[in-house]
């Protein structure tokens, strides 16, 4: 039954080859550098936030589960919430100095921005 998932094969042009088999490409996880390798850079942002600020940590590299642990690090070192999504963490709030101190303490090259 796992073979016939038609959801991952949607747009998929097939043979009328009986014998074919389609195969679906696995994309492989980035591996996420040591934190001393890492380059952050903390600002904030008000863009498209009816005027509230939010705090980003921007400039991450590697897995997803990776950002997530340290999204929700900084969530609950600043006791407020957020998001860590497409390589970007959004703290709600102006930590941006808070921030900083927590990565670099890390270990994490972090940069405050604006």
């Amino acid at each position: 039954m796992a073979d016939n998932d038609w959801k991952k094969r949607l747009g998929v042009v097939y043979s009328t080859n009986p014998d074919f088999k389609y195969e679906e490409e696995v994309s492989e996880e980035i591996q996420t550098p040591e934190p001393s390798k890492q380059n952050l850079r903390v600002t904030i942002d008000r863009k498209g936030r009816a005027g509230k600020q939010v705090t980003l940590v921007t400039g991450f590299v590697g897995s997803s589960d990776d950002l997530a642990e340290l999204g929700r690090t900084l969530k609950t070192r600043c006791g407020v919430g957020g998001t860590a999504k497409d390589g970007e963490i959004a703290i709600q709030g102006d930590f941006r100095d808070r921030v900083t101190e927590l990565l670099i303490g890390m270990g994490y090259r972090a940069k405050r921005g604006n």
